[in-house]
């Protein structure tokens, strides 16, 4: 929590958390798809895996594309192009061949040779001539018929029946069988009287084309609104198989009308509402310290609502895709900065708002929170960096265990599971080792402080520490002793005992500008005698201001850091302040010069601290320590704290101050426990026993008693 915690919120602050979550809210729904989203996983002459499905609308089953290419290609086999016949192009390349048999270039033919050229001729114009190309084409297309039209008939001839220029060329050379003859006819360039009288005709054909693939319809039967589509276990046939596809293809171009639309809308807000309301219901109940801390509650929303929105914005297909991502996370995070229940409660309610951008989420939400889960059981209490590794692991195997079984559960066999499913499992665990990077980012972006910075905080190698231990010997000692105080106490009542120990190894940082100042680094010299009481106070209170600029110079986290101000909280230096009330008597005291800047306390182990630093300092000056003593000097401070209202801010319970002086009391006892006396030796009462007094002269010289 932040320094503001401790106070009581008012309307203003809960109208912000209000919008803050009408805003999460909004932003949730919004992003979840409007349609009915298909997402299923489905082969055909496989088991269906899923719940029942029970048609919402009325659509029609479409074919498959194997089976509409495969209609296609035989409607494509009975197309047959459209030629136009030029009768004209037979009437002048007929007589052309006349006249020059009679008087041009092919008199002098021997008769019966141009007898046998005119018949040729004759026959391959009345058998129709095509373009070389357009013979080309229909053969590469397998068109095994056309349609010729010829004035208003339009009739349809085989292709093996009709010729192009080239073969109908060579059809004409073949009048004589005779080599000689063929070769004497080849000088006659007869190809000139050859010319195609069937010109292909474009635009019928394109028009035919078009209308035989028209007749093609994409769908084959319809589905009826209500009818049942297939039950969970049973076999996907061919025709289910056509069913189910086309059901994911009418919900991916299905709009709902207006009515409808608004219906689902506020259906999802609702949900989405629920949800929020019974996550931060139980943070106001049983964690109000998240709620009263504005940077705590933001954190909560975010750790809530990010995965959710990813989960959205994916597509819906595969399905398995939305397994990607590391809601493992979310828990990992939780269990980190808050606790372990606040961490179960929000990953279930993450994954809860991550389910419903999916139709079938129960998959989904048995895996995740199995995972997160685990990954929360494995992290119960973070020490290193290193420990993130087997939780990924951990949660990573959970989630591939859970997801089998599921399946397994289902009818599916070994053979029948999705490989992908298990990529996708797996990618989202080695996600989860970016919890180690993330871990500085959200420290820095939200104030907290992990329970691995604290390890490394309170080692005493760190540079503030060292340094601590050369200029400031004494206060040294003094915060490693109160240290182990408040670690033990925090340990009794159940609060942060990692926190509270490096709080105190850092609360009085601020003495090592004037360490000789401070009783616990004087020796034998007190600089306090020479100063007058307003000073001394000044010196003495100055160590939580400058304490406060060491621990900004070193980058204390902000939770250390608070130790600093709190451990004395708005008290006086009561030496010096009694002091100057014997010297000044009827006079009122300068109040602020003798007072530390504060706060009071406003958590926990801040009171703890603040008890165990005046106990531990107050410790060293008694006479004799007995336990009547030490147990009369607890009670005394604590009970003193108590009454002058330093711990009214913060949510520490009389049962909990109770438990903290009993263990102040056997610490202290145990550190300055009192040693045995051993008697004297007497000489003379032993003299006529030379071996004992010798082997009991040798047993204390073995031990220098």
């Amino acid at each position: 929590m932040t320094k503001d915690n401790h106070r009581k919120y008012g309307t203003r602050d809960i109208l912000t958390r209000a919008l803050l979550i009408v805003a999460c809210v909004v932003v949730v729904t919004l992003l979840l798809p409007r349609e009915k989203r298909f997402g299923y996983d489905f082969k055909a002459g496989k088991p269906w895996t899923h719940a029942q499905i029970i048609a919402d609308y009325d659509f029609p089953i479409y074919k498959s594309d194997e089976a509409l290419q495969a209609e296609r290609d035989s409607v494509e086999k009975l197309f047959q192009p459209y030629f136009s016949e030029d009768k004209s192009v037979r009437t002048t390349q007929v007589l052309r061949l006349r006249h020059d048999l009679m008087e041009g270039s092919l008199k002098g033919m021997p008769r019966d040779m141009a007898r046998q050229i005119m018949a040729r001729i004759d026959t391959v114009y009345s058998m129709g001539i095509v373009k070389a190309e357009d013979m080309r084409a229909m053969t590469d297309s397998g068109v095994s018929r056309i349609r010729v039209i010829s004035g208003r008939e339009a009739k349809t001839r085989k292709t093996d029946e009709i010729f192009s220029t080239r073969s109908a060329y060579g059809y004409v050379l073949s009048a004589d069988s005779s080599a000689a003859h063929r070769e004497q006819l080849t000088q006659y360039n007869l190809n000139n009287y050859i010319e195609a009288n069937l010109n292909f005709d474009r635009s019928r054909s394109a028009a035919a084309r078009r209308d035989l693939m028209d007749a093609i319809t994409p769908t084959y039967g319809l589905v009826q609104r209500g009818q049942k589509i297939i039950g969970q276990g049973e076999i996907i046939t061919p025709q289910t198989y056509d069913i189910l596809k086309s059901l994911e293809k009418e919900s991916e171009v299905r709009n709902l009308p207006s009515r409808g639309m608004r219906l689902m809308i506020g259906g999802q807000l609702l949900l989405v509402l629920v949800t929020f309301s019974c996550f931060f219901v139980y943070i106001k109940m049983y964690r109000p310290e998240y709620f009263c801390s504005l940077r705590t509650f933001i954190f909560l929303l975010v750790q809530v609502t990010i995965f959710p929105i990813a989960t959205s914005l994916l597509p819906a297909t595969p399905r398995a895709l939305i397994f990607v991502l590391p809601f493992s996370m979310t828990g990992i995070f939780m269990r980190i900065f808050t606790d372990t229940s606040t961490a179960f409660v929000a990953i279930g309610s993450s994954v809860l708002l991550g389910s419903l951008a999916i139709a079938d989420p129960q998959q989904f939400l048995l895996v995740n929170f199995a995972a997160s889960t685990a990954a929360i059981f494995t992290l119960h209490d973070l020490q290193q960096r290193s420990q993130l590794f087997p939780t990924a692991l951990i949660a990573t195997l959970t989630a591939l265990f859970t997801a089998m079984a599921y399946d397994l559960a289902q009818g599916m066999t070994l053979t029948d599971l999705n490989p992908q499913l298990y990529i996708y499992i797996t990618i989202s665990g080695v996600l989860l080792l970016f919890s180690y990077p993330l871990l500085y980012i959200v420290e820095k972006a939200f104030g907290f402080v992990s329970s691995v910075t604290l390890i490394e905080l309170s080692n005493i190698n760190t540079p503030l520490l060292r340094r601590m231990s050369r200029e400031a010997a004494g206060t040294f000692n003094h915060s490693m002793q109160v240290a182990n105080l408040a670690a033990d106490a925090a340990a009794k009542i159940g609060a942060k005992v990692l926190l509270v120990r490096t709080g105190a190894f850092y609360h009085d940082i601020g003495k090592m500008l004037n360490p000789a100042f401070f009783t616990e680094n004087q020796s034998g010299v007190n600089p306090h005698n020479q100063l007058s009481p307003e000073a001394s106070a000044r010196i003495i209170i100055s160590h939580v201001t400058e304490g406060m600029k060491l621990a900004d110079k070193y980058h204390l986290p902000k939770a250390v850091k608070d130790f600093i101000p709190t451990h004395h909280g708005k008290s006086k230096a009561k030496y010096f302040y009694i002091t100057w009330l014997n010297s000044h008597p009827g006079e009122t005291p300068p109040e602020d010069v003798f007072t530390y800047p504060g706060p009071n306390p406003y958590t926990r182990e801040q009171a703890i601290l603040m008890m165990a630093d005046s106990v531990e300092a107050s410790s060293r000056s008694l006479k004799e320590y007995t336990e009547a003593s030490i147990t009369e000097l607890v009670n005394r401070i604590i009970d003193t704290q108590v009454k002058e209202g330093y711990f009214l801010n913060c949510p520490i319970t009389f049962r909990d101050i109770s438990d903290i002086k009993h263990v102040f009391i056997d610490c202290l006892k145990t550190i300055y426990h009192s040693r045995i006396q051993y008697p004297e030796f007497n000489n003379a009462s032993d003299k006529t026993h030379p071996t004992r007094q010798r082997n009991l002269g040798g047993l204390f010289g073995k031990y220098r008693l």
